[in-house]
């Protein structure tokens, strides 16, 4: 299993209609193409940021449902258009559970 850590920083006073936005929108379409394990969003440290986990089986798994979901016309026409112009900053990291980690 593979889990892909998403950080985006939002920009400051878009946070509330990012999350209305992507609750909204978002979420319904790239649940058709990932598991989600969390969501969250900064408090204390570095703020406007927004922190999200989703699975995949394999790194084949994750290309593959990637691609599908930038060919999706709800994400390309819906979310994209009003998401994206409220970051300011996109980060990705690909990570491993270790043996002993609770969630694999």
């Amino acid at each position: 299993m593979y889990f892909e850590m998403r950080t985006y920083t939002v920009q400051i006073g878009k946070m509330k209609d990012y999350l209305r936005h992507f609750e909204k929108e978002g979420l319904p379409v790239i649940s058709r193409y990932a598991k989600l394990v969390g969501w969250w969003y900064t408090e204390i440290g570095e703020l406007n940021q927004v922190v999200h986990i989703w699975a995949y089986e394999s790194l084949d798994d994750r290309i593959a449902r990637r691609n599908a979901l930038y060919e999706d016309k709800d994400w390309l026409e819906k979310f994209v258009p009003v998401a994206f112009p409220m970051l300011v900053k996109m980060e990705s990291k690909l990570l491993r559970p270790a043996d002993f980690s609770p969630i694999k």
